[in-house]
């Protein structure tokens, strides 16, 4: 449930019973046209279909979470869970502190959506609450309105922990534990008072006890999303063609990043500007890193300024309304040209992305698409004469002899994406890593070197060059494609691209 906000003892509101019906009444009716179901509705109801196979007869609790914190009473703005997300199509902003259950019934499961409704106007909710309050936040939906738009059972969040306890002692409950620790406890609570125990006693005579039940759950949700839906394909699609968008708005407004000083920050706010306008915003923090600063993998403080002369690589994704993100990164040079020594690292860089991009296909591994491009790297990186003296190329792409080329490439070269800008996180590695790759699943895929400044193993012409070129892509019945394309990737279209202030040709 929502964290609890610091009370401003100083705040004051009216609360005589004259002010109380002055402020319920003189209101034109509410709109009570049901809304059209969501898009995602139908796509969401197949994903709890697949999770309810996979737990018959079992209670399953997945909470959205609740607000959290920012400072004294002011919040973040809400996200909903990922599992949550994924199996209502809830999206941005929607809907705190509601939880979905999916009770068993004879023929599978009924899905239940507890979340608190609109209040009516006759309670000091509706004027007085400035967190929850429609004259503060909004209207929320009805509990018809909520069940037309999502076409699932609607209840009052108050007749949660009444519906959990419900025969509980003949029923298996699993919780999204990470989700809302509020709602996991109440669960624990039902298990225990109701004996619960009882019908989990074969799990915890093999040393399973009920929280590794709720992490089998939680594994389970994030694996079923390594292979998107249609619904999915579309919103991914979209998200990274409005991130070309806003990729090429930043191009455009290189020289004022180099003119104002704090380049950095200008280029993330140019970002962040189309990200919100385009979507619900950016994905992750931006990484806007010029110069030496291209070469810390994570770089969000976009402090530094954009010179002439050096490079600029934005790692960023828009996230749209329903939270799928993109992920794409361009390594840029800030005044139109590689010079001779970017050029070389850029298309060692180019040409390890394009061996990841070719890996990626049905029947092979997840793994394959690192291994294609690492090996492109550790060639390279010989080839300059990096490695140390009697290092060959094999040798250091043995992980028990060698990984020397991890110095100047530490990450991996791709990882699922979709809710998350890292999804399923939580799948096995048998699922992940060494899983076979199948139609539907959406990959980064995003080879880098990274050579910092003060590194007294490679030339100085080297040092503070930091290069990465990612693209998002989905795999086919025969290969993969490039969502991402849009985006020049040669040095060359890179170069004309900048050129030209943004205007791909």
């Amino acid at each position: 449930m929502s964290e609890k906000q610091t009370r401003a003892e100083h705040r004051s509101r009216p609360t005589s019973a004259a002010f109380r019906r002055f402020v319920a009444s003189g209101w034109a009716p509410r709109d009570e046209t049901p809304p059209a179901a969501a898009k995602a509705a139908p796509y969401a109801s197949r994903r709890r279909e697949q999770l309810s196979a996979a737990f018959p007869g079992e209670r399953l609790v997945v909470p959205a979470g609740g607000l959290k914190v920012r400072s004294n009473d002011t919040d973040y703005v809400f996200r909903p869970h990922s599992a949550f997300a994924h199996l209502t199509g809830l999206g941005a902003d929607r809907e705190p502190d509601a939880v979905l259950v999916l009770e068993p019934t004879d023929g599978g499961h009924e899905a239940v959506l507890y979340f608190r409704p609109l209040a009516g106007r006759d309670t000091d909710e509706f004027f007085a609450d400035s967190r929850v309050g429609e004259f503060w936040v909004g209207a929320r939906p009805t509990l018809a309105s909520m069940a037309a738009e999502l076409a699932l059972a609607t209840r009052p969040l108050e007749e949660l922990a009444d519906s959990l306890a419900k025969d509980a002692g003949g029923v298996r409950l699993r919780v999204v534990r990470d989700a809302d620790a509020e709602v996991a406890a109440l669960v624990d609570r039902v298990r225990r008072e109701s004996g619960e125990q009882q019908a989990t006693e074969a799990a915890q005579a093999a040393g399973q006890p009920a929280e590794e039940d709720d992490l089998a759950l939680a594994r389970f949700l994030s694996t079923m999303r390594l292979v998107k839906d249609e619904w999915e394909l579309e919103q991914m699609a979209q998200a990274v063609a409005a991130t070309a968008e806003a990729f090429d708005a930043v191009v455009a407004g290189l020289p004022e990043a180099v003119r104002r000083g704090r380049g950095e920050r200008w280029v993330e706010g140019v970002f962040g500007l189309h990200a919100r306008h385009r979507g619900n915003g950016v994905g992750y923090d931006s990484i806007c890193a010029a110069g030496d600063h291209a070469t810390t993998l994570h770089w969000i403080r976009n402090t530094g300024e954009v010179r002439e002369g050096e490079l600029v690589l934005l790692d960023a994704g828009v996230e749209v309304d329903s939270l799928y993100t993109a992920d794409v990164t361009r390594t840029l040079p800030v005044s139109g040209s590689f010079d001779d020594t970017q050029r070389m690292v850029y298309e060692a860089a180019l040409e390890a992305q394009q061996a990841g991009l070719e890996a990626v296909r049905p029947g092979n591994r997840f793994s394959d698409v690192h291994a294609a491009a690492i090996r492109v790297i550790a060639t390279r990186l010989h080839e300059w004469g990096l490695l140390p003296d009697g290092v060959d190329v094999e040798t250091t792409l043995d992980a028990e002899k060698g990984q020397y080329h991890r110095r100047w490439m530490v990450h991996g070269t791709s990882h699922h994406l979709g809710l998350d800008v890292h999804d399923c996180a939580l799948a096995l590695r048998e699922d992940y890593l060494d899983g076979e790759l199948r139609p539907g699943m959406v990959l980064t895929v995003e080879p880098g070197l990274y050579f910092k400044a003060d590194d007294l193993l490679v030339p100085e012409r080297f040092r503070g060059i930091g290069v990465r070129i990612e693209d998002d892509v989905v795999v086919t019945e025969d290969g993969c494609r490039n969502l991402s394309a849009m985006l020049p990737r040669r040095p060359e279209d890179v170069e004309a691209w900048v050129r030209a202030g943004g205007r791909r040709g």
